[in-house]
């Protein structure tokens, strides 16, 4: 028989299988917690900390993606101290980055009444786009180092590991080794990564080149020129 632990989140008493983690057991009671790193195909690391919570008797938030439940635990997950941590942090995401294609985080800014504008000092990451293959396009200005990329091109499903981060402190990115362009690289143009990228710092090159406003007709010839172009070089 499996093992079952008793805690209650948001007033609500929950009753979930042992070894389940905060978030999954308020999902399992309803409860909605907002994620950005999280993803259900990947592993959870805590990096983007907006799914806190506050435990009873616990000193700082805690991260409910990886934090476990535990037997008695009291949670409270949209207390007036949760929702100023994940206002102030959507606020440093929002002054550093281009968060105008992440619509799920635009979202959670309303929500959480989040002012845009409150580090007006603060330097924007305004990398150029990287267009080094025919498949997508690596707009940086875009990425929030949620690492689900990373970890899709890793252990977590491709086994690739033609991406991964760089760099130290503010300066980290994610990137390829030594800067190499996409094609020399172990990527096999899978598109997983593209597929867990929440802000659309990976999208996929047609997609790029229509709103770049090429008509359908000039993306496919585009794409078609590209290809001829990569292969003839590759050969040489």
């Amino acid at each position: 028989m499996d093992e079952s632990i008793k805690l209650t989140i948001d007033g609500q008493p929950v009753t979930v299988p042992a070894g389940v983690t905060l978030l999954q057991a308020a999902e399992m009671a309803g409860i909605t917690i907002p994620t950005i790193c999280y993803h259900v195909a990947t592993t959870s690391n805590a990096l983007c900390r907006i799914c806190v919570v506050e435990v009873e008797g616990a000193r700082t938030l805690v991260p409910s993606c990886v934090a476990k439940a535990a037997d008695g635990m009291v949670v409270h997950t949209d207390s007036e101290r949760v929702r100023l941590s994940r206002r102030t942090i959507l606020e440093m995401l929002v002054s550093s980055v281009d968060l105008s294609e992440a619509p799920e985080i635009q979202t959670m800014m309303a929500e959480y009444q989040a002012d845009p504008q409150r580090f007006p000092d603060a330097e924007r990451r305004e990398p150029p786009v990287l267009d080094d293959n025919p498949m997508y396009i690596r707009d940086y200005a875009k990425c929030i180092l949620c690492w689900r990329c990373v970890q899709v091109c890793a252990e977590d499903a491709q086994y690739t590991f033609a991406l991964n981060f760089s760099g130290r402190g503010y300066e980290t990115q994610i990137g390829t080794f030594y800067d190499h362009p996409m094609p020399e690289t172990t990527c096999v143009f899978c598109g997983q990564c593209v597929g867990v990228c929440p802000t659309g710092a990976l999208k996929p090159k047609r997609e790029w080149l229509l709103e770049q406003g090429y008509s359908p007709d000039e993306v496919m010839e585009l794409t078609r020129t590209d290809r001829r172009r990569r292969r003839r070089d590759s050969i040489e």
